[in-house]
């Protein structure tokens, strides 16, 4: 009985396999194949009023590093599945930028001080911003742990996570300030700093692995 053709796994699909096997050259591939897609959707979605401090280029930039961290948890689902993740990456990305420059535009009623020096507080600051804690640590506890916590996690992170939060969420350093720091636009920090954000998180874990359960 004749055996029916055994059907070779399309270049896209070797492709995908060998990114998420740990191939940076097969991933480098794949956004240079697609990133101009992913670009062209962006296109329109960035409305006039940002265009001074966000660009398409941007958001592509945050997308590509964040696909390289992110490749290995990737599950193919078919063709086209690569694209959509891609796309879906930077969507949030986008979302993420308007969002900031939205608040930086609306006065904040809690006056950011540039604190310049790090201090216990910017940590425990920090903690409760982030949202780690299911419980709620005395003050002296909470400064005690936080900051050492935070900079172990700190250290596992993309250079550019780690100034972005540094120097805006631990020095309250304006966001023209940060830009500069990183050669990023103000739309791109606020990027790096959501994406910052959600990896420092992971990093932190769960409340208990950090924080003590005292009242």
């Amino acid at each position: 009985m004749t055996q029916p053709p055994t059907q070779e796994p399309s270049d896209e699909s070797r492709l995908v396999a060998d990114a998420v096997a740990g191939s940076a050259e097969a991933l480098t591939a794949l956004l240079q194949r697609y990133g101009p897609q992913v670009r062209q959707r962006l296109t329109g979605k960035i409305g006039q009023v940002w265009r001074s401090v966000l660009e398409e280029d941007d958001v592509l930039q945050v997308t590509y590093l964040e696909a390289f961290m992110r490749i290995s948890s990737f599950s193919p689902r078919g063709p086209g599945a690569f694209l959509a993740w891609l796309s879906h990456i930077a969507d949030n990305n986008l979302r993420d930028a308007i969002r900031g420059l939205e608040r930086a535009k609306r006065p904040d009623p809690r006056r950011r001080v540039q604190a310049r020096q790090v201090t216990e507080d910017s940590y425990t600051d920090l903690v409760g911003l982030l949202g780690v804690t299911s419980t709620t640590p005395s003050r002296v506890a909470a400064r005690h742990e936080a900051g050492g916590a935070i900079e172990t996690a700190l250290a596992r992170l993309p250079a550019d996570y780690r100034t972005v939060i540094r120097l805006y969420d631990l020095e309250c350093r304006a966001i023209e300030e940060v830009a500069a720091q990183v050669g990023r636009s103000p739309g791109a920090v606020y990027m790096l700093r959501a994406r910052a954000h959600d990896r420092l998180k992971e990093e932190l874990g769960g409340s208990s692995q950090y924080f003590s359960r005292r009242s």
